[in-house]
């Protein structure tokens, strides 16, 4: 006698199948594994020399270094911290939308170089560059 009911005891599964599901994410898993520490890492790339003159700026940037000792200065003079903030205040919103430069030492501790920054940002800078010097390899050209 057959299945009861005239039915194939094979019937039609209703469940998806995520084998399929599983060997694509484990092989973009393992693609993103390999990519990673390619992204991570610095491409050498030589740069090209240029013989062209520095642009001349009619004003001269502002400054701000912080010296070895903690000591910060605003150009020349030596300021504290709510005196910094103060001070870039009062300068026009024009001016606020130019660069300030950062110079630090490398022996300064990085929280003094980032309460300075943010002192700089809360006194309603958006661009903050750093001044740093060429490594020595720059330096021999290699």
């Amino acid at each position: 006698m057959g299945p009861l009911g005239g039915r194939n005891k094979k019937g039609l599964v209703a469940e998806i199948n995520v084998t399929p599901l599983v060997d694509v994410m484990l092989v973009l898993l393992i693609i993103f594994m390999v990519t990673a520490p390619m992204m991570t890492q610095g491409l050498e790339v030589d740069l090209p020399k240029t013989t062209a003159k520095a642009l001349r700026q009619h004003e001269e940037p502002i400054v701000i270094t912080i010296k070895q000792s903690g000591e910060v200065m605003l150009g020349q003079i030596q300021v504290s911290a709510s005196l910094l903030r103060q001070q870039l205040g009062t300068l026009s919103e024009e001016k606020k939308k130019e660069p300030v430069y950062l110079r630090a030492d490398e022996k300064v501790p990085y929280g003094v170089v980032v309460a300075t920054m943010a002192d700089i940002r809360a006194s309603g800078f958006e661009k903050v560059g750093m001044i740093t010097l060429p490594s020595d390899k720059e330096k021999q050209g290699q």
